[in-house]
């Protein structure tokens, strides 16, 4: 099996001051290359920590991507440190600084003389081209690796990494067919209560169940060789079984998606009036492209009864023209309801929290969830108040 590596560079990116996508992107465009990461690391801004780690991956990795410290400055130092790893000095590529000039030229600048370091690699290096940036990439190989040298702006590696790696490596590997991953996500069992009753499925062969707990949701991930495709989705239909109506999405499109698509085709406006949640749901629903007429956003010291948030959505429906309307509560007390009138009525729920370390974000999410989990259940034509494990139901209209 090939053995592909990623190395993450900068201070900003080791020091945790920016979150790194870039690490995340790859490792799930790859996997679904048939080419799964196995390892990570990142290093600092330092070029003696540069050398040390390239020599020491060039011996144990097949390919090695490296991301970041390809731009103007004097803290970009991927390009020298990988010259030092290989014995061979900077050169200046004459036809990479004509790009980088009418690409400012294109934008109405003059190019700095410091942009002129982004066009020096090793001398026994391959050009990568970047059509979209100013930071060529490149390619060498040391010892038994096959480097790869990256920009870390993402728009611009990810553009690398399927025009100009991807190819590179179906070149030179003989890359494998990609493996099957079957994905749903739950909402209102705990980790622990899946598992005691999943893992003890018999897998197939290369199969593996895995769980991801990101609350409120958890996701639940069948993995496994294309050749056992067939016996995967029949365990499947266990783990449906096993989840039930927890499960509030298959694949990895989103609830709000889904909820957008279904509402769509059956020619239902819906709105919004939201108070703990703070616009998130109205968000959420926008990013989705739902069917919007309307929302509001209120104070969200206001305290209401059950009752009354089931009013606010009916009143919302008439003020918009709405059919379905989803209405959130204040928290009072670790206590939140949730309202969606429908053209079947309207029906609204007070759940406790139960769960007092979680944090405002996590609440809000959660909240958010529950009322998206209503609307899924009434489209679904099921019990629309369901149970949520650590959301105790208290009340129910």
């Amino acid at each position: 099996m090939i053995r592909v590596e990623m190395l993450s560079t900068g201070d900003e990116v080791l020091h945790g001051q920016i979150i790194d996508t870039n690490a995340a992107w790859l490792a799930d465009y790859l996997f679904n290359q048939g080419l799964p990461i196995s390892s990570r690391e990142t290093v600092g801004d330092s070029l003696s920590a540069l050398i040390e780690v390239l020599t020491e991956r060039s011996q144990v990795a097949d390919v090695l991507i490296v991301n970041g410290g390809l731009g103007p400055t004097s803290d970009d130092l991927s390009a020298l440190a990988a010259a030092r790893a290989a014995g061979t000095e900077l050169i200046e590529h004459p036809e990479w600084i004509a790009r980088m000039e009418a690409f400012f030229k294109e934008r109405g600048r003059v190019m700095s003389s410091t942009n002129r370091k982004q066009a020096h690699i090793p001398a026994n290096a391959e050009m990568l081209d970047n059509p979209v940036g100013t930071a060529c990439g490149f390619a060498l190989q040391l010892n038994k690796c096959l480097m790869f040298f990256t920009p870390g702006v993402p728009s611009e590696f990810k553009v690398m990494v399927e025009q100009q790696i991807m190819p590179r490596l179906r070149q030179h590997f003989d890359v494998a067919e990609p493996p099957v991953c079957l994905r749903m996500t739950t909402f209102g069992r705990s980790e622990s209560d899946l598992a005691l009753e999943l893992d003890s499925l018999p897998l197939p062969d290369g199969a593996v169940l895995g769980y991801r707990s990101s609350a409120p949701i958890i996701e639940l991930k069948l993995t496994g060789p294309a050749s056992q495709q067939s016996a995967m989705e029949e365990i499947w239909q266990q783990v449906r079984a096993v989840a039930g109506e927890s499960i509030i999405f298959e694949g990895t499109r989103g609830l709000p998606a889904l909820l957008s698509e279904q509402l769509t085709q059956r020619g239902l406006l819906l709105a919004a009036s939201e108070q703990f949640t703070g616009g998130l749901l109205h968000w959420q629903l926008q990013s989705a492209a739902a069917p919007l007429a309307g929302g509001e956003l209120l104070p969200a010291h206001c305290q209401e009864s059950l009752n009354e948030v089931a009013g606010r959505a009916q009143s919302l429906s008439m003020l918009c023209g709405a059919q379905v309307v989803l209405a959130v509560s204040a928290m009072q007390n670790d206590r939140l309801s949730v309202a969606l009138h429908t053209p079947d009525g309207t029906f609204a729920q007070t759940v406790a929290y139960q769960a007092s370390r979680h944090s405002l974000r996590i609440r809000q999410e959660s909240s958010a969830m529950l009322a998206l989990d209503m609307l899924r259940r009434w489209l679904k034509g099921g019990t629309v108040c369901g149970q949520h494990g650590w959301l105790e139901v208290v009340e129910i209209l």
